[in-house]
């Protein structure tokens, strides 16, 4: 099979993620019941870090292990790439020793030119563009609770970020729509998703009015990494685009709260959400593992 990459969330086409979901679903259930599943004995995963990351490492880590391979840790303050050796030239050798590359960086260009030059697969663990594994398990997760999510509305409160643009990416792809509400000078970057005449996206003022009959309300922090210089300020914008239970009301009466994690209660979400029981985080989170475990078992041997 040709070398696939997964950088953004519309590499894959909506027939291979309907595929993704359901391997999931069975690798998950494998999980579950202790049952010994090594599609990917003997490969090697290595995973290279410029943003550090609990739930990135260790959902990588752990589920390459439990398909049987290993993975191999690296980020770039103690590697080559942070000493100012080409992208390119890292992706030629790292390629040649190992069967897939996992990388949480800051740029998108940044992943784009290691894909490039790699022999194997390359997987965006995170860029400040996209989060497209992150979605991935959102989706599945979504799922597992509501059904298919086609024709479905997603509520995005706060930062248009790289999880923002990757849930419009996402609603191209599976069909359905995304309500999004971002403070005035946050809004979404037209370079990166399409804004104009997008049938799957409306951009609302009131994040309350961005919350009626969503099915699924989602956030994030509101200072990403890399943005720490902006706290002060961000804090002071984002005020009311805190997602509480007056917006959980508003919305349809089975939505369900998500968050990528790490949270900061009082922030971009009230304890009552997300401690409630509307909250599927901690199933979001643990499936970030299986959806990634699916995604890597596709990318080296297709379809099984």
């Amino acid at each position: 099979m040709a070398v696939r990459h997964f950088l953004q969330f519309k590499d894959f086409s909506r027939a291979e993620f309907e595929y993704l979901f359901q391997r999931a679903r069975v690798i998950k259930d494998k999980f579950k019941r202790y049952e010994t599943h090594h599609p990917l004995f003997d490969r090697t995963l290595v995973m290279i870090f410029e943003k550090a990351s609990t739930r990135t490492r260790l959902s990588f880590e752990a589920g390459m292990q439990q398909l049987g391979g290993s993975a191999i840790y690296l980020n770039t303050r103690d590697s080559q790439l942070g000493r100012g050796e080409p992208v390119e030239d890292s992706a030629e050798v790292i390629s040649r020793m190992s069967d897939l590359v996992m990388i949480r960086t800051f740029e998108q260009s940044i992943i784009e030119r290691f894909a490039a030059h790699s022999r194997v697969p390359v997987i965006n663990g995170l860029t400040n563009e996209y989060h497209p594994c992150q979605i991935l398990a959102d989706i599945f997760t979504f799922i597992e609770y509501r059904g298919a999510i086609e024709g479905k509305t997603v509520a995005w409160v706060g930062d248009s970020n790289n999880m923002c643009n990757t849930w419009l990416q996402a609603a191209e792809v599976l069909n359905f729509k995304v309500h999004v509400s971002t403070p005035p000078g946050y809004e979404l970057d037209p370079h990166l998703v399409k804004v104009a005449g997008n049938p799957h996206l409306q951009v609302f003022a009131d994040p309350m009015e961005a919350c009626r009959d969503a099915h699924l309300v989602t956030t994030d922090v509101w200072t990403s990494m890399g943005f720490e210089a902006e706290n002060e300020a961000r804090i002071k914008a984002f005020a009311d685009w805190r997602v509480d239970a007056e917006m959980m009301k508003i919305a349809a009466p089975d939505a369900v709260f998500m968050h990528c994690l790490p949270a900061h209660r009082g922030e971009e979400v009230t304890a009552e959400v997300i401690d409630g029981p509307q909250s599927v985080v901690w199933d979001e989170a643990e499936n970030r593992m299986h959806a990634q475990k699916a995604l890597m078992e596709y990318l080296l041997l297709g379809k099984l």
